[in-house]
């Protein structure tokens, strides 16, 4: 599984939740492409960084998101791995550059 650029739309509370779950946060992701349009189905990802709703993040998938959490036996197939505060896409020759900056 790749890694893919998404938009936090929301969370999800659970009270009861898998061993090895617990107090972990989980957000709905929608992923997005490069010109930030929907791209995919939503996903659930476990947070350990302190992303919020409308961030944009990385989220891994599949087995190397599992392997974050160390030898705990956790169901998780996402998890959101960073908090976009910039990106740049060079040039191609069908379309200009263009670039994103959310801290501005």
């Amino acid at each position: 599984m790749a890694m893919i650029l998404g938009k936090v739309i929301g969370s999800v509370w659970a009270t009861q939740k898998e061993e090895g779950m617990a107090n972990l946060k989980l957000l709905i992701v929608q992923p997005v492409d490069w010109k930030d349009r929907e791209s995919g189905q939503t996903i659930i990802a476990a947070d350990r960084i302190g992303a919020g709703v409308g961030e944009r993040v990385l989220v891994s998938r599949g087995t190397p998101a599992r392997i974050l959490f160390g030898q705990k036996n956790v169901p998780i197939d996402a998890v959101i791995v960073g908090i976009v505060d910039s990106f740049e896409v060079l040039q191609t020759e069908e379309e200009d550059s263009w670039s994103r900056n959310d801290s501005e």
